[in-house]
């Protein structure tokens, strides 16, 4: 019997519309209020400045990784060959794959949660109503994942256009409609660098840092791509510069006509800025774009997700039935149903302010300043890795993004970093009894 591998067949095009499809979720439309209310004045642009800078240097260290292994599963991979296939990179590896299984299906359940929440502007929901919309969302992305991968593209194409028809109706009503210049002529209005601007710039990049995450997501699919040592690099910085130009105009856009210190505090922010320009029915058109785009972001969250427990079975570091493949469609099947399974029951049980911060937290220490590291560490290694890319002015972005995430990290609050810190420690008990029981690192005999 022929065994079933993962083909390259997505290019560019389909790499960059996966990556921005899944950072232009739900995420800008919910999260701009609550950066414009944690600033609390017309500077709080500067927070999404702050997270496209933070996104594009991050880019670099996931560049040289994912371009040198471009294989499934991303940072499973990245952390496995920088801390060492037989020694620690078993334990990281192992870690990222642990709190991928909590954090994964806690990130498809914001998306799916966010859009039960702007459905209620079109139709009133009860609390109960609104799990029933969240936990529908996840089940139909499931069954539109359930079929071979270049289908899986042209499907992100068609969604992604969707986005940027959304995008641009918010950004053009702005131009055309609104005193589009005046917030950037009143961004330094009333701003005063202190401890106090530096620690409100903290944690409102803790949300616009959300609305960035998956600029990467091409990492997770790197056995599908096509040309990886180009694609996987490029795909990431057009997104990301694509993504900062959208959000930055679409924020604009919005306060030129609605003032920010009313869009603090709505909760349909850019469904009442459409409403204002054009009127009630368009303002119901436009959310029904915007649970589009929400929509995409969910599947494409969920397609790179599921090939990071395939991966880790497949190399034989996680249970064995996460690595088979669909007997005809070719597809992590197994590793699929499992993140939506817990995607569904998480959607059911979270409030959507509960999740954003503690999704950051819980991958900030493994995934983003752990592959930081081990890269530096790769650099430094004997039998030096080739990297396909190779960022500019090395260490330096390695050493800022690293001092970055640590910034954000604190800025999340002592409880969920605790809270990390506690998964953690249960996945490294978990690890140690599984290397005990296998007879791997550290318990693995020596050998001449």
């Amino acid at each position: 019997m022929a065994e079933h591998v993962l083909e390259r067949r997505l290019g560019l095009g389909h790499a960059t519309a996966i990556n921005m499809t899944d950072m232009v979720g739900i995420g800008p439309f919910i999260t701009m209020p609550m950066v414009i209310g944690m600033m609390n004045g017309p500077f709080f642009l500067y927070a999404w400045i702050a997270g496209a800078f933070l996104s594009f240097v991050d880019a670099m260290v996931w560049g040289e990784l994912g371009t040198a292994f471009p294989k499934a599963g991303g940072s499973y991979n990245f952390l496995k060959e920088a801390y060492g296939k037989n020694g620690a990179g078993k334990l990281m590896s192992f870690l990222f794959v642990w709190q991928t299984m909590i954090q994964a299906p806690l990130v498809i359940a914001s998306a799916a949660i966010g859009f039960a929440k702007y459905f209620s502007y079109l139709v009133p929901l009860t609390p109960l109503t609104e799990k029933v919309v969240s936990g529908s969302v996840v089940v139909l992305i499931i069954l539109l994942l359930y079929r071979k991968i270049e289908a899986i593209g042209k499907i992100s194409v068609f969604l992604w256009s969707g986005v940027i028809v959304t995008m641009f109706w918010i950004i053009g009503g702005g131009i055309a409609h609104g005193n589009f210049l005046a917030p950037l002529r009143e961004i330094n209005t009333g701003i005063n660098i202190d401890y106090a601007f530096v620690t409100a710039i903290g944690f409102a990049s803790v949300k616009s840092v959300y609305s960035y995450l998956g600029y990467y997501n091409v990492c997770h699919l790197g056995s599908e791509i096509k040309n990886p040592s180009k694609n996987i690099p490029r795909s990431m910085f057009i997104s990301i510069s694509g993504i900062a130009l959208l959000y930055l105009m679409m924020n604009i856009s919005v306060v030129s006509v609605i003032p920010w210190q009313h869009a603090k505090n709505s909760e349909f922010v850019v469904s009442e800025f459409i409403q204002v320009l054009f009127g009630r029915s368009a303002a119901k058109v436009a959310t029904c774009l915007i649970l589009w785009v929400a929509f995409a972001s969910v599947f494409s969250a969920t397609l790179g997700y599921s090939r990071i427990p395939y991966a880790a079975a497949a190399d034989g570091e996680f249970f064995a039935v996460f690595g088979k493949l669909h007997p005809t469609k070719n597809f992590p099947y197994v590793s699929l149903l499992f993140l939506g399974s817990l995607a569904f029951i998480f959607s059911m049980l979270f409030k959507l302010s509960d999740v954003i911060s503690a999704i950051l937290a819980m991958r900030i220490m493994i995934q983003f300043i752990g592959q930081a590291v081990g890269l530096m560490i790769l650099h430094k290694a004997k039998n030096r890795v080739e990297f396909p890319y190779r960022m500019p002015l090395f260490p330096l972005p390695v050493i800022l993004a690293i001092l970055m995430w640590i910034f954000i990290l604190i800025s999340t609050g002592s409880s969920l970093m605790e809270g990390g810190l506690v998964i953690i420690s249960f996945g490294t008990i978990a690890y140690f009894i599984k290397a005990k029981l296998r007879r791997e690192w550290p318990f693995a005999a020596r050998t001449m």
